[in-house]
């Protein structure tokens, strides 16, 4: 066992992905859990916060998978032992950070009957915003490179599987959603990501709150603070039985 801000934590590995799992000194009723999308241990405020009410933290690597089919399977195959082998919850939340935003909402279309919230920050909703800098940010050639194989893309202009092109479809489902991102970002522009995702999501009726940090760029993620990010994710999960 490992340390994790006075926490235990035990990394795992299941089918070759490198995982975790950090528990709190006494589990809440019903036993929930958050999952970590992406940066492990950045700015782990709302996690120790989490496991201070009794919630786990748990994680499974999905870096350079972008959202695709994969990553999807690799956070199955997570939920399996979370609910199977750990006795946890059948309902998660799902915390999210930059690239991270890509695979947590594109989960939540994939099983939403598992994910009763989403806590999301300085997301990447849209492919083409980044890495592929279609917009106001440079491309990362790497990253889109290997975003376009994943995705068995030649080219991302008719791609439509991004979170943004499939706000319509999320706003339906009603999970509540809380999005954290700087106004002055310029690696991951909000009028390309969070404010027109958050816009279509409400006109459809949906859930999402979001916090507009002033003159803040990709960085510092999350807030001092997290107890406003963290009491929304406990209401969510109080009113998780009443969504549908």
């Amino acid at each position: 066992m490992a340390d994790y801000h006075g926490f235990a934590m035990r990394d795992f590995q299941l089918d070759g992905v490198a995982c975790k799992v950090v528990s709190p000194v006494q589990a809440a009723e019903g036993k929930p859990w958050v999952l970590r999308a992406r940066f492990w241990g950045h700015e782990p405020q709302t996690d120790v916060a989490l496991l201070n009410r009794g919630w786990h933290v748990l994680y499974a690597d999905v870096g350079g998978l972008f959202g695709a089919p994969p990553a999807m399977a690799r956070w199955d195959a997570l939920f399996g032992h979370a609910v199977g082998s750990l006795g946890l919850s059948d309902k998660f939340a799902i915390e999210a950070m930059s690239r991270g935003g890509l695979p947590a909402v594109l989960y939540a279309l994939h099983q939403p009957d598992r994910v009763f919230g989403l806590y999301l920050d300085a997301p990447v909703l849209d492919v083409r915003s980044w890495p592929g800098g279609y917009g106001a940010s440079d491309q990362r050639a790497a990253e889109w490179s290997a975003c376009l194989k994943v995705w068995g893309l030649e080219d991302g202009d008719a791609f439509t599987g991004s979170p943004l092109d499939r706000a319509w479809e999320f706003a339906r489902l009603k999970i509540p959603t809380i999005i954290v991102a700087g106004d002055a970002d310029i690696v991951v522009p909000i009028d390309e990501n969070t404010r027109p995702f958050a816009a279509r999501v409400l006109r459809r009726g949906g859930v999402v709150e979001v916090i507009e940090k002033p003159g803040v760029d990709h960085h510092p993620h999350s807030l001092k603070d997290p107890s406003r990010i963290v009491e929304f994710l406990v209401s969510a999960w109080d009113d998780r039985s009443d969504r549908r």
